[in-house]
């Protein structure tokens, strides 16, 4: 074989080299002595027996080794399968001939977190043919880099087969590990390069693979021995082509991405120090950067076009067209920019007035007013310069964007025409009210349950997908339990507690019985289907269901433990006496159950004598619909004429009145929350101990607030607990969701919001004090759900305004949320069209915050981002039409200056006093 391990490798190799020897003395296969030598871990001698074999005997001892990789795949963390993989990896490949094969066996995801050493693999295969070891690093390097095939064997391979580099993702980004890894290799990442026999060609590969711009960034920073320096320093010295650097790096930044990957490019751009000729030859790319790059390419792009402005390098008409790209784009500080360059190059040039002051114009219709205010102020200043009739009347025509405040003036300045007097009607737009979804029937056969099962253990699923597959998982299990076993066994064949030996002292029994949490809806699939296939222990389910959940001592331990009870009893009774279906399975996807099915069910319950699950029964209680009390006293009928205890005590509820809880608000550091009193008819002793704990009184502000409940997915399972009384679940998960915008996380709970806004029952004061909470949140994305929620409630006929808008004050005033957060968010809902639902918060938000500004002067914590909300609430008004007095405007509006602040304050004033003239 080639020589090529490591000195200390071959040291190891040699020591066992005598095994062939006295397999061959004492007459024992050699191939019983290989698989012995597998199944020990001794991979020298597994080496040293394979150098011995001739081809014809590697591959009849494959079929043993594929036998025992099957073996040890069923026990893949005991200690016998840590100790033979590394062995195993290397003699399956050393036995098969097929470069597919051989690659296969290679990357298999069962050997990939015990591989066999790279010195060891290129030793075994180091005596093929050079065209196959190509074949076989062509079929390495083409696999997604998450199959984490070491890159040191694949660079053995190209070194010993002599073929081109490989430039994949997985290659490059191996290599980039590999090169970047100064901590073992030493020297410097300019010395490591240098000494790269494929530097240009992997170089060249950086810039065409994703990902790689994030993973330079942190892989070695931006230092003196940082990627884009030692790139820079390499190009300086001639070791990199300078041309083909430059056109890659502005080729990277034009194909475009994440801002986190086009950063580092960035800085090797500048890093190279571009030459006035260079930029001026790529004028068409800068162009093309500065009006649709991210924000921080297109500055760059937008300062390298304005040098060449300035230095007289860039005609009059190109610049017109950068500009009317770039006062496009929603960016204030980039489309400031272009103006402050505007205004520079027409002080310098007043001929140019004429094709760059209509360029300028095109911010008139800006969404930001502040900034129509500086295009109009820089048209004003050199409108003097022009002198052609039909570019004076282009800018008038122009002028027309403008909001009235500003029009007013262009009428004087410009000429523009007068605004109509005529008010016209402005006409919401709120989305369309979603219809119901009703739940699709259970899966029909035993492989659709599975595949659903599969699916929500994959990636997750809302509760109509989940209610479905726990129906269906019920349902089969009782109809032909072998039949769901067997299609089951993919899905359980990837689960950790499917193994036959678990992890030390952590079997799949002893794991569900100290962790009763089912945090998400996955945990509750692994217990149901663990109970299936005997991986948990039938007193351990008795115990569970007869004790109880233990308690979580936390706000939520009222939501989770209902539906962890419901899931814990029904995997007792797959074990024990398994239901025909369940009570508690929704009609639709909110989680509401219709009551003259639930009648149905009961009724088949009792013809066929069956005995109704407790917290099953409960859940259903609680999901059935009240609001259509036509259907509801029907259904008390019927209900009530099967004579049965379950019968009657659900045309109680359907007849009975409900009662809601009494409300406190209680503050907690910059908090506002909501403490529940008790809900009687929810604590009634006919449910179980659970269920009751949703009628018991809840204080957010007492109860331990740090637990274990960090899942998102399970929140919208708590609001199905309650469908037609969100209220009660949104004052529990009021302080959750708070975190989005006091302690800036990002998706804390934000994600429920829409799913309060889609509940069946009416929104109260937790579901308005979410939303506030929600506009006001760091991360837009988060503000984005919180919008959806309130244009729903608004759709829905639930939105209060008044309410909304007084808490936001409060929330503002108190440091909660921020002005400027909360005025992102009011614009992003304006902009839907629903300027009348915006208007009428925001007009119960700023004699809040106007107020304390006339009190405590612009340091108080609500000045900073007042401006911006005064810039949403004037351009609502200006639409809308809204008439009359503001209190606290008229003391910021008679202010002195022309700071945002005051200037919007004057332009609100001035549109409620006059009637609308366009919509």
């Amino acid at each position: 074989m080639t020589a090529t391990v490591t000195a200390a490798g071959a040291v190891a190799i040699a020591a066992t080299a005598t095994a062939t020897a006295t397999a061959t003395a004492t007459g024992t296969d050699t191939a019983e002595l290989l698989v012995e030598a597998v199944r020990a871990g001794r991979t020298a001698e597994v080496v040293s027996l394979l150098d011995g074999m001739t081809d014809t005997e590697r591959r009849a001892c494959f079929p043993e080794l594929k036998a025992l990789r099957q073996e040890l795949r069923t026990e893949r963390w005991s200690a016998e399968s840590r100790r033979a993989h590394p062995a195993l990896h290397a003699a399956g490949a050393a036995c098969q001939t097929g470069a597919a094969a051989v690659a296969n066996w290679l990357a298999a995801v069962d050997l990939r977190w015990s591989q066999a050493s790279p010195a060891v693999l290129l030793h075994v295969l180091g005596d093929r043919d050079a065209g196959w070891l190509a074949d076989v690093v062509a079929r390495l390097a083409q696999r997604p880099a998450t199959s984490n095939v070491p890159y040191e064997l694949m660079a053995g391979l190209v070194r010993l087969s002599g073929c081109p580099v490989p430039t994949t993702e997985a290659y490059v980004q191996g290599w980039l590990l590999h090169i970047g890894g100064g901590w073992q290799r030493g020297g410097t990442l300019c010395d490591r390069l240098r000494r790269d026999p494929h530097l240009a060609e992997m170089v060249a590969a950086l810039f065409r693979t994703e990902g790689v711009g994030a993973r330079l960034g942190w892989l070695s920073g931006d230092g003196p021995d940082g990627w884009t320096s030692a790139l820079a320093e390499l190009t300086a010295e001639g070791a990199l082509d300078r041309r083909t650097m430059v056109d890659a790096c502005v080729a990277r930044l034009l194909r475009g991405g994440a801002p986190t990957e086009l950063r580092v490019f960035l800085r090797l751009l500048q890093a190279l120090s571009l030459t006035l000729d260079e930029e001026r030859r790529r004028t068409a790319d800068w162009t093309a950067l500065a009006s649709d790059a991210v924000p921080a390419v297109a500055s760059h792009a937008q300062s390298v076009l304005g040098s060449l402005a300035l230095a007289g390098e860039l005609p009059p008409r190109h610049l017109a067209e950068v500009s009317e790209a770039v006062l496009f784009r929603t960016e204030k500080k980039l489309v400031r920019a272009q103006l402050v360059l505007l205004g520079k190059v027409l002080a310098r040039d007043g001929a140019t007035a004429t094709v760059l002051l209509p360029a300028a114009a095109q911010a008139f219709g800006h969404e930001d007013s502040d900034v129509q205010d500086r295009a109009l102020k820089l048209v004003e200043r050199h409108l003097g310069k022009v002198t052609a009739p039909e570019v004076r009347e282009e800018l008038a025509q122009a002028a027309e964007q403008l909001v009235p405040a500003l029009r007013s003036r262009a009428v004087r300045t410009l000429g523009a025409a007068p605004a109509d007097a005529r008010p016209v009607a402005h006409e919401e737009v709120l989305p369309a009210v979603p219809e119901r979804v009703r739940l699709a029937p259970a899966p029909a056969t035993a492989v659709e349950v599975a595949e659903e099962v599969s699916a929500l253990l994959a990636s997750g699923g809302d509760v109509s997908g989940f209610e479905r597959a726990l129906d269906g998982l019920v349902r089969h299990a009782h109809r032909d339990r072998e039949a769901l076993l067997e299609a089951l066994e993919p899905v359980v064949a990837r689960r950790w507690w499917a193994e036959r030996e678990q992890r030390p002292g952590h079997p799949s029994d002893d794991f569900f019985a100290r962790r009763h949490e089912l945090f998400d809806a996955a945990r509750a699939l692994d217990l149901l289907l663990a109970t299936l296939y005997g991986k948990v222990r039938t007193d351990t389910l008795h115990r569970v269901v007869r004790d109880g959940v233990p308690n979580s001592g936390c706000v939520h331990n009222s939501l989770a433990r209902p539906f962890e009870a419901r899931v814990w009893e029904v995997a007792h009774r797959l074990r024990t006496d398994p239901l025909p279906f369940l009570l508690a399975t929704p009609t639709w996807g909110t989680g509401l159950l219709e009551p003259g099915e639930l009648v149905d069910r009961l009724d088949a319950y009792r013809r066929a004598g069956v005995r109704v699950a407790a917290v099953d029964f409960g859940q259903a209680l609680l999901r059935v619909c009240r609001g259509d009390r036509t259907a509801a006293v029907a259904a008390a009928e019927r209900a009530a004429a099967l004579g049965t205890g379950e019968g009657e005590r659900l045309s109680r509820l359907l007849t009975g009145e409900r009662t809601a809880p009494v409300t406190t608000r209680r503050t907690a550091d910059a908090r506002i929350l909501v403490e529940l009193g008790e809900v009687p008819e929810l604590g009634a002793e006919e449910f179980p101990a659970a269920l009751r704990l949703l009628g018991r009184p809840a204080s957010p502000s007492v109860d331990r607030w740090y637990c274990s409940h960090w899942s998102d997915a399970i929140r919208q399972h708590w609001l199905a607990l309650l469908p037609e009384r969100p209220e009660l679940v949104a004052a529990r998960l009021l302080r959750d969701v708070s975190q989005v915008a006091v302690d800036d996380q990002r998706g804390a709970a934000a994600a429920v919001l829409p799913h309060l806004a889609d509940a069946d029952g009416e929104a109260g004061e937790s579901v308005h004090l979410c939303v506030a909470y929600g506009l006001g949140a760091r991360h837009a994305e988060d503000r984005l759900a919180a919008v959806d929620a309130l244009l729903m409630l608004a759709a829905r006929g639930r939105l209060e305004p008044d309410r909304l808008g007084a808490d936001l004050g409060q929330l503002v005033r108190r440091g909660a949320v921020k002005p400027a957060r909360l005025a992102d968010a009011m614009r992003t809902a304006a902009a839907t069209g629903a300027r009348a639902t915006v208007w009428a918060v925001l007009r119960q938000v700023l004699p809040v915050l106007l107020a304390d500004l006339a009190t405590g002067g612009a340091t108080t914590p609500s000045a900073r981002g007042l401006g911006e909300l005064l810039t949403v609430a004037a351009e609502c008004a200006e639409r809308t039409g809204a008439q009359g007095k503001l209190p606290h405007l008229s003391g910021v509006a008679d202010r002195r200056g022309t700071s945002r602040l005051v200037t919007q304050a004057r332009r609100l004033r001035e549109a409620l006093a006059t009637a609308p003239a366009a919509a």
